[in-house]
């Protein structure tokens, strides 16, 4: 194992080098971009073994991994933003087909107004794509999701496309000390690719069909078993990876003084590292505060997250997405999995981070505050400094910041 100082796109390249894929299929797009550099270099210096395809669109890149898959080989793919949704009638393919693709995608806003920055609307709007979607923290889980991926999608009960989220320029193109393992360690973790599901000419078979009214639904529900078996096979895979790497993960979530805690956001991805941060400033203040993170969205962890709040006062899910004229998508499915589970705990909302702009430690301090003092409401932090009304040019859209600190958009 080595030592590297990299950014979380190239810990990620590096992960998918010591996966193996036999076909790789790139496409640029920022802040993706690096990834797919990155892996060229290495099959080009003949440190990765692979067929690298130049393809003239992120609709082709997906449906060229598609072709791949379909004949048994280990297939990659990288996207963000626009790309992911430009492949998006090919995510439905892919997960309809059970081909095992792993893709990584660099979360960035959605146009418009266009934007380069990281959000996480992209991924969040395809959730009910039939994907695997995992959010990682830092460069490190980067790299060892980039592993993980393939043992968990390639799994016989699950045969399901994962996609790896990558917060874009906070964290694929930040930079830290990672690990990166030999080899010899990743041959042992992940074994060739071995699939029926494959064009197979001694033993023939439909591969992409059509199904009518009498028979689809069979095939969707085993599409949605399919991806309920992944929270097994994450288990295992990750027993197996702290077993040969000596590193742990904690499966669907990851709770952080959770216990005892009176208070706890609820987030996903890099800006979790933050929240932690201030949580602990927080309990040096005597405050029974708690962080959960969501490390998957699908398959979603129901169970957990009602495991992990239902000792709590009051929840905040902070998240960098919103479902236009309802609350973020995120909250949302929290809410869904509390009702499941008969916890009645109040839950705000807190939608920040749109277009790139910054979370402070400050804005997650409010957040905690708020619990404590105010009901639950969907809020949005970061527009405005002090009570003002912003025409917004374009759509007329008005923003106004009441005298309670709450921020609305109304049209």
């Amino acid at each position: 194992m080595a030592r590297k100082f990299l950014s979380g796109n190239e810990a990620f390249a590096e992960g998918i080098r010591l996966a193996k894929p036999q076909v790789i299929s790139a496409y640029p797009i920022t802040p993706q971009t690096i990834v797919v550099e990155r892996l060229s270099e290495m099959v080009e210096d003949k440190s990765l073994n692979a067929e690298f395809i130049h393809v003239e669109s992120e609709h082709s890149a997906l449906s060229c991994a598609m072709g791949a898959s379909a004949v048994g080989a280990r297939a990659f793919t990288a996207t963000s933003s626009q790309g992911l949704l430009y492949m998006a009638e090919c995510l439905t393919y892919a997960a309809g087909g059970r081909f095992p693709i792993v893709m990584m995608n660099a979360n960035r806003s959605t146009a418009l107004p266009w934007n380069i920055y990281g959000d996480q609307r992209d991924s969040l709007s395809l959730l009910d794509s039939g994907w695997i979607q995992a959010y990682a923290e830092n460069a490190q889980e980067s790299l060892d999701l980039a592993l993980m991926s393939y043992y968990i999608a390639e799994n016989s009960a699950v045969s399901t496309p994962f996609m790896v989220n990558l917060d874009g320029f906070v964290l694929t193109h930040t930079y830290e000390v990672v690990d990166v393992p030999a080899q010899e360690q990743a041959d042992a973790f992940l074994p060739p690719f071995e699939t029926e599901n494959k064009i197979d000419f001694d033993n023939p078979k439909n591969l992409a069909f059509s199904a009518g009214p009498a028979h689809n639904d069979i095939f969707k529900y085993k599409e949605h078993i399919g991806v309920l078996n992944a929270a097994g096979v994450i288990n295992k895979a990750e027993r197996k990876f702290a077993d040969i790497f000596g590193r742990s993960y904690t499966g669907l979530t990851e709770s952080y003084k959770t216990e005892d805690a009176d208070y706890i956001i609820i987030t996903l991805g890099s800006i979790a590292g933050l929240v932690k941060e201030t949580a602990d400033k927080l309990r040096r203040q005597g405050k029974r505060v708690g962080v959960l993170r969501i490390r998957y969205m699908r398959p979603f962890p129901n169970d957990d997250i009602a495991r992990a709040v239902k000792n709590a006062k009051a929840v905040a899910v902070l998240e960098k997405d919103i479902s236009f004229g309802n609350e973020g998508t995120v909250c949302t499915n929290v809410k869904a999995a509390l009702q499941n589970n008969a916890e009645n705990i109040p839950i705000s909302n807190f939608i920040g981070g749109l277009g790139g702009k910054n979370i402070s430690k400050k804005d997650i301090e409010n957040i905690f505050l708020r619990l404590e003092t105010e009901e639950a409401e969907v809020k949005f932090i970061g527009i405005g400094t002090s009570r003002e009304r912003t025409e917004v040019s374009g759509n007329g859209a008005e923003c106004e910041k009441s005298q309670r600190g709450r921020i609305f958009l109304r049209t």
